[in-house]
């Protein structure tokens, strides 16, 4: 299994990112319901491994950063999904 993702909000961020194109902080924080603190540690954290991508850009006159699932990302999702299955079989 995936160290980084036995967090709970760092497993609820790649929830939310593995269906979605680009996903806001904004939306991230509305859909896991965390502080804006500790969700930007969490995606400091994701962002750093590789996991998402981060973009900052402006709406308007408004700063707006935006995430998006890596092939990275990816990959240690399905892995720690794979890990969390193996769990589950039976012993043989």
């Amino acid at each position: 299994m995936d160290e980084l993702l036995l967090s709970k909000v760092r497993l609820a961020v790649i929830a939310q990112l593995v269906t979605a194109e680009w996903v806001t902080f904004a939306e991230l924080q509305k859909s896991i319901d965390v502080t804006n603190g500790n969700l930007g540690a969490h995606l400091g954290k994701l962002v750093k491994a590789g996991y998402v991508r981060e973009e900052k850009r402006f709406e308007g006159r408004r700063p707006q950063s935006r995430y998006r699932l890596t092939k990275t990302g990816r990959t240690a999702l399905l892995g720690h999904v794979a890990g969390l299955q193996a769990l589950l079989e039976p012993p043989t």
